[in-house]
C-alpha cells in the first residue's frame, strides 16, 4: 500500500460524503445496521468510521440505550461526519485501529465498514478489535470484493490507463479492492487471536447515479485515487475525471448509471 492510500484530506472528505457515500456505501451501511440491530449489544465501537455513513445508520437503531463510539485515523473525515450529524449523540474520537485508546473488554460489538483494507498490519488491527471486545462480543466488518466484481471502480481504473499509460494509477485495485481472499482474511483473524472460524458472505448490491459524471468525480476526486493522479500531474485531474466520465458513459449510458458492486461481510465472535 502506498503512503498516500490512507490520506483523506483537503476537499476529499466533502466529495467523499457527497458523491461516494450514496454511490456505494449506503446499501452496506443499512445491512450492517440490520445485523447489529438484531444483536443484544449495549456498547458499540466503530473503527474507520470515515464520514459517518454507518454511524448514522447505527444511531437510528431504536434502542437508545445503545451507545456508539465512532473512530477514524483521519480527523478531517470525523469533522465531516460530525458536521453531517446523527439522529442521536455519538462520541467521535480520532484513533488508530492498530492502537485503540480503550480498555480491554469495553465493547459488545466492534464494527468496521470498508476500513480493514487500509490497515497496514491487519492482524494487529484485528487483535486490537478482539482486545476491546467483551467475552462473547462480536466483530463485524466488510471489505470490497475483487475489482472485477465492482463495475464502476473497474471501469474508472481501466479508463485512467489511457491518461497515464506509462504509470497508470492503481489505487482502487491495490487497496480498496485488494483484500478479498477469504482464506487470507481467516488467516489474519486467527493470527489476531480469534479462535473461531469467521462467517464470510458475499453480498452484491447496485451502485446508482443520475449520470456518468457523478461516479467519475466520486472516484477520481473523492478518494485517495486523487492523490495518485495529482502526484503524476496535478494539472490533469480534470482530464482524468473527464476520461473516467466517458468510459462510464460508454459502458452504462449517458443518463442514469446502474452498476454492480459486491462486498464480503465478515462476522466473528470472541
Amino acid at each position: 500500500m502506498s503512503d498516500t492510500d490512507k490520506i483523506f484530506s483537503g476537499s476529499i472528505p466533502k466529495l467523499y460524503e457527497s458523491y461516494l457515500v450514496p454511490l456505494i456505501f449506503e446499501p452496506y451501511a443499512a445491512d450492517l445496521k440490520k445485523r447489529v440491530g438484531s444483536m443484544n449489544v449495549s456498547r458499540i465501537l466503530e473503527v474507520a468510521a470515515g464520514t459517518g455513513v454507518v454511524t448514522r445508520a447505527l444511531a437510528s437503531i431504536p434502542d437508545e440505550r445503545v451507545s456508539i463510539v465512532a473512530t477514524d485515523l483521519n480527523q478531517a473525515m470525523l469533522d465531516q461526519a460530525a458536521a453531517v450529524g446523527t439522529a442521536r449523540p455519538v462520541q467521535w474520537r480520532q484513533a488508530d485501529a492498530m492502537a485503540l485508546p480503550f480498555a480491554d473488554g469495553e465493547f459488545d460489538a466492534v464494527v468496521c465498514q470498508f476500513g480493514a483494507m487500509f490497515f497496514p498490519d491487519k492482524s494487529k488491527a484485528f487483535s486490537e478489535a478482539r482486545r476491546v471486545l467483551k467475552p462473547g462480543g462480536v466483530f463485524i466488518f466488510s471489505v470490497w470484493d475483487r475489482i472485477s466484481e465492482n463495475e464502476l471502480a473497474d471501469t474508472v481504473t481501466s479508463a485512467l490507463e489511457a491518461v497515464f499509460p506509462n504509470d497508470p494509477p492503481r489505487f482502487l485495485a491495490r487497496t480498496p479492492h485488494g483484500y478479498h481472499d477469504p482464506s487470507i482474511i481467516a488467516r489474519d483473524l486467527a493470527s489476531a487471536g480469534f479462535s473461531r472460524p469467521p462467517e464470510i458472505v458475499a453480498l452484491a448490491a447496485r451502485s446508482r447515479a443520475p449520470s456518468a459524471r457523478e461516479p467519475a468525480i466520486a472516484y477520481c476526486q473523492g478518494t485517495p485515487l486523487r492523490n495518485e493522479i495529482e502526484a503524476r500531474d496535478a494539472s490533469r485531474l480534470g482530464e482524468a475525471t473527464d476520461e473516467a466520465t466517458r468510459a462510464i458513459a460508454r459502458r452504462f449510458g449517458t443518463d442514469a448509471v446502474d452498476g454492480k458492486i459486491q462486498a464480503l461481510v465478515v462476522t466473528i465472535d470472541t
